[in-house]
């Protein structure tokens, strides 16, 4: 499986690095972990996530069974671990950049 994460994605972890934290969305706030290259790849294979969710990337997790994925549009969900499912997928932004404006770094995850 080639894993192909949105340009937008790429660019923020290049320069601002991984973000661990709180983040702000339409559906309420979460926590969230970005994951490097290496764990995305790592990660969507232990999942399988190409298996059990086609078309999605997982890309973060909320440490709570959840994870953040992207669709083919780039689009970001939450797809639950256990009974993981495309049904079971809910919206929380249209594309990566929206997402990180919901990024609350004041109130990071171990501070």
């Amino acid at each position: 499986m080639t894993i192909e994460l949105p340009p937008a994605y790429r660019a923020y972890v290049a320069a601002s690095g991984l973000f661990e934290g709180i983040v702000a969305t339409a559906k309420g706030d979460h926590d969230i972990i970005l994951w490097g290259a290496d764990e995305v790849a790592s990660g969507n294979r232990e999942l399988e996530v190409e298996l059990y969710a086609p078309g999605f990337v997982a890309f973060a997790g909320n440490g709570g069974g959840e994870v953040f994925a992207f669709d083919k549009d780039g689009a970001v969900f939450m797809l639950p671990t256990i009974g993981m499912e495309p049904d079971a997928a809910i919206q929380v932004a249209s594309d990566f950049l929206t997402l990180a404006k919901g990024f609350k770094r004041e109130a990071a995850l171990g501070e």
